[in-house]
């Protein structure tokens, strides 16, 4: 069970890249205006989803801790990003403001998985 756990923390891991790096690389962009979301950027935000409710489902089958709240946090804080990200994602200018919140939202979500224990 912990080979498969590992498996999805490391696609969880490709998840969250795939988003951060998205938005890091229209970061020159979204000074200039011209910032759009990514395919790159949803998908991230699809796998995140995908893989974080595998790994709390497969914690629970293998009796481990999980702390709810914590999950419950960070799962509100995907879907904001992944709704912001799944409607604006055929614009081709997104206002500089939602660009940041997909960013900082993203960041935090990181944050409150490694820092909250």
């Amino acid at each position: 069970m912990d080979v498969l756990i590992n498996v999805f923390v490391a696609l969880h891991i490709i998840g969250i890249a795939s988003l951060l790096g998205g938005f890091l690389t229209q970061m020159k962009a979204m000074g200039a205006g011209t910032a759009r979301f990514t395919p790159a950027m949803l998908h991230g935000a699809l796998t995140m989803l995908v893989t974080g409710v595998a790994l709390v489902g497969l914690n629970q089958a293998d009796d481990q801790a999980v702390n709810n709240l914590k999950i419950g946090i960070k799962l509100a804080v995907l879907v904001v990003v992944l709704g912001l990200v799944y409607v604006k994602r055929d614009e081709e200018h997104v206002d500089k403001a939602v660009f940041g919140a997909v960013g900082g939202l993203t960041v935090a979500n990181i944050f409150i998985a490694t820092l909250w224990t």
